[in-house]
C-alpha cells in the first residue's frame, strides 16, 4: 500500500428534492428559487474519506444507508451536491453491470461501446479483446444481439468488458454473486490480482467477504458515517447493532473463560444427526463432477487426472450430507520420473476464501516414494463434512514434487469439483460448522461453581 491518496473526500454530499405534491415541482420552477416547495434528502452528507493507492476499503451499512450513491459519486455518475472530491487514476465501476449495454447490439458492439464509455480508444479495445471474450466465455454469442442473451451471459460480459479497463482504482457494489460458480471463481481471482496492485471500494453486505477482502471499513447510518477504522472491529460494531436494532440492546456484557486441553482429537459423531437427518433441516451438499478441462496452472511431468467424493465404501458420491464421514479422492497420472510427490487440496467458498485443506507431506515424509512414466498414484483425505452455510463451493487440488518448504508445482487447478449446499444447517455458526463430541447444559448451584473454578487454578498451576 502507497502513501500516495487515490481518492480523497471532504464533506462528500448528495441531496435530492422530495416533493409531496406533483404540483409542487412546477410551483418550485415558477418560484425562481425565491421560495421552497420540496424538502432536501441527504442520501449522503458530510462523509470524508482518503483511499491510499493500493488498499482495499469496504463500504458496509443498511439498504439506503448511502453505499451506492457514495460510489456513484466517486465514479462520476453523479455530481455531489456539496464537498470537495478528488480521485487519481481510471476508475473501473462494477455497479449495475450492463447497463449502458444496447439490446439491439451485437455483443462485439457492445465490447466497444462499453469500453469506449469507461475510457478506451478503439486500439486499445482492439488488443484485449480477445481477451474479453475469453473472459466472458460466451462463445459465437459474441456475435449475437444482446437482447437474446440469458442473464447470466448479460452479466458476464459486462464484467469482462469492466475488468479489462487496466484502471487504477475498482469500485465494487455487491457485483461479485454474478453468473455460475465456475464464473464466480474467475472474478473472486480477477479481484485478488487486482488488489496485488490497485486501489478498490468494496460495497457489501457480506462482512465475511468485507473482512477477507479489505484494509479498512467505512460505515454509513442514513447516509452519514459512523465510523471508519480497522475492518474487524468496524464489521463486529455493525453486525452488533444491526442485531440490536432487530432485538433491543444488549443486556450482558461479554466474559471470557479458560478453556481445558481435553487431549488429542479422534473420530467423533454428532449426537445430533440422527434427528437432523431425518428432519428438513439435513445439510444436503450436492457433488458436481470432475472438470478436467479446468483453469490451472504448473510446470507439468504429472497431471490431475480426477477428483471425487467417496463414501466410507469407496463408492462415488454426487450428494454428501454435512457431519457425516466423507473420503476425497485425487488421482494423479506421471508423465515423467517425480521424486517425492505430494497432493494437496483446498476446500474454498465463493468468494475464494480457503475453508481448509491438507496435503500428504507430512503423513508420508519417510517414504521413499517414486513415480516413473506412466505410473498411477491416488491420494486419499478422509474427515467428516463440515456442515456449510447454503451456497457454492470449490475443490482445488494439486500435484507438487519435493518437499513442504521446497517444490516444484506440477499442476494446480483452480476448480477441480464444484459442490453445492442447498440447506443452511441451525445449527452451524461461522464459515463452517463442526460435528460436536458433546453438547451438555447443566445447573449448578454456586458453591459447586466456585469449587470448581478453584480445582481448575490449582490444576493449571
Amino acid at each position: 500500500m502507497s502513501s500516495e491518496i487515490a481518492i480523497a473526500a471532504r464533506g462528500l454530499s448528495k441531496s435530492y428534492p422530495i416533493f409531496n405534491k406533483p404540483e409542487d415541482r412546477l410551483k418550485q420552477m415558477l418560484s425562481f428559487g425565491r421560495r421552497k416547495y420540496y424538502r432536501e434528502f441527504w442520501a449522503v452528507k458530510d462523509v470524508d474519506l482518503e483511499v491510499h493507492r493500493g488498499e482495499t476499503v469496504g463500504i458496509v451499512g443498511h439498504n439506503g444507508s448511502g453505499k451506492s450513491t457514495l460510489l456513484q459519486m466517486i465514479c462520476g455518475t453523479l455530481t455531489p451536491t456539496s464537498g470537495e472530491l478528488t480521485v487519481r487514476g481510471r476508475v473501473a465501476a462494477l455497479l449495475e453491470l450492463g447497463a449502458g449495454f444496447n439490446p439491439e447490439f451485437t455483443g462485439r458492439e457492445n465490447v466497444y461501446m462499453n469500453g469506449a464509455v469507461l475510457g478506451l480508444t478503439k486500439e486499445q479495445i482492439n488488443a484485449c479483446f480477445d481477451d474479453i471474450t475469453a473472459f466472458a466465455d460466451i462463445g459465437e454469442f459474441i456475435e449475437q444481439p444482446v437482447k437474446t442473451y440469458s442473464s447470466g451471459m448479460y452479466v458476464r460480459l459486462a464484467f469482462a468488458v469492466a475488468a479489462h479497463v487496466d484502471a487504477d482504482i475498482l469500485i465494487v457494489d455487491e457485483a461479485l454473486a454474478v453468473g455460475d460458480h465456475i464464473f464466480q471463481q474467475k472474478c473472486m481471482r480477477f479481484l485478488r490480482n487486482f488488489m496485488k496492485k490497485g486501489t478498490v471500494l468494496f460495497a457489501s453486505h457480506d462482512m465475511g467477504a468485507v473482512k477477507n477482502l479489505c484494509n479498512r471499513a467505512l460505515w454509513l447510518e442514513h447516509g452519514e458515517p459512523r465510523l471508519l477504522g480497522e475492518v474487524k472491529e468496524i464489521c463486529d460494531k455493525y453486525l452488533e447493532a444491526s442485531v440490536e436494532a432487530q432485538q433491543g440492546t444488549s443486556d450482558v456484557g461479554v466474559q471470557s473463560a479458560k478453556m481445558a486441553n481435553t487431549g488429542r482429537p479422534r473420530p467423533v459423531f454428532d449426537q445430533r444427526l440422527k434427528y437432523i437427518n431425518a428432519s428438513k433441516y439435513r445439510n444436503d451438499i450436492e457433488v458436481f463432477a470432475f472438470d478436467p478441462q479446468a483453469s490451472g496452472f504448473g510446470k507439468g511431468g504429472a497431471t490431475i487426472i480426477d477428483v471425487q467424493m467417496l463414501d466410507e465404501g469407496e463408492r462415488p458420491l454426487s450428494w454428501v450430507i454435512g457431519g457425516e464421514l466423507a473420503i476425497l479422492s485425487v488421482r494423479v497420472q506421471a508423465e515423467r520420473e517425480i521424486e517425492k510427490p505430494i497432493v494437496g487440496f483446498y476446500i474454498k467458498d465463493r468468494l475464494g476464501q480457503y475453508l481448509f485443506g491438507d496435503n500428504t507431506f507430512l503423513s508420508h515424509r519417510d517414504e521413499d516414494k517414486h513415480l516413473s512414466v506412466g505410473d498411477m498414484l491416488e491420494a486419499r483425505f478422509k474427515f467428516q463434512m463440515p456442515l456449510l452455510p447454503r451456497g457454492k463451493y470449490s475443490i482445488c487440488a494439486a500435484i507438487a514434487e519435493g518437499t513442504q518448504e521446497n517444490h516444484i508445482q506440477r499442476h494446480w487447478i483452480h476448480d477441480a469439483l464444484f459442490f453445492e449446499s442447498h440447506v443452511n444447517p441451525l445449527h452451524q455458526f461461522g464459515l463452517v460448522g463442526l460435528p460436536m463430541l458433546d453438547i451438555s447444559l447443566n445447573v449448578v448451584n454456586d458453591q459447586d461453581f466456585r469449587e470448581s473454578a478453584v480445582a481448575n487454578e490449582g490444576n493449571a498451576g
